[in-house]
């Protein structure tokens, strides 16, 4: 018979509502296997921008320390304190391109699943801007578990 042993589960945010259900999920897989929680948002640098050096008046420096404070506290608010403990929850927040920074950090850290929100964006969107749960799936070095809103809910309270 074969067993799940799912260790560490990381579940990326945008903070969307998307991301709120996906971390819905994993809560409860980390509560049925107890797994560690990994909570990451990644922020885009504005800096990688052409037009960057025109419109910031900020350092490179001063922007990645603000985004991480304010990205940091709310990724700490999305679980109570005694879920951060129960789930030995590990806050991250890192500055790139989002696709590429969940699957690097997925790496580095041996992440067993992810478990990520996608919009569901219509065809013409998906064209024109992709999909960061697309590009995590083809290129994750685990599984990767997309959870829709507006689909089959198989998570009670």
């Amino acid at each position: 018979m074969s067993t799940v042993a799912l260790h560490t589960i990381l579940v990326p945010t945008d903070f969307s509502d998307c991301s709120a259900l996906a971390l819905r999920y994993a809560r409860a897989l980390a509560e049925r296997f107890s797994a560690r929680l990994h909570l990451l948002h990644a922020v885009p640098s504005p800096f990688d921008q052409p037009w960057a050096a025109e419109i910031y008046a900020v350092s490179q420096e001063q922007f990645t320390e603000a985004a991480r404070k304010d990205s940091d506290g709310r990724l700490t608010a999305l679980l109570t304190e005694a879920e951060r403990t129960q789930f030995d929850v590990k806050v991250a927040t890192e500055i790139g391109q989002p696709a590429t920074t969940i699957v690097d950090y997925a790496v580095r850290e041996s992440i067993d699943l992810i478990v990520m929100g996608t919009h569901g964006r219509g065809a013409v969107a998906h064209l024109l801007i992709g999909s960061v749960a697309e590009n995590v799936v083809r290129r994750a070095p685990c599984p990767v578990l997309t959870v829709r809103p507006d689909e089959h809910d198989f998570v009670t309270a």
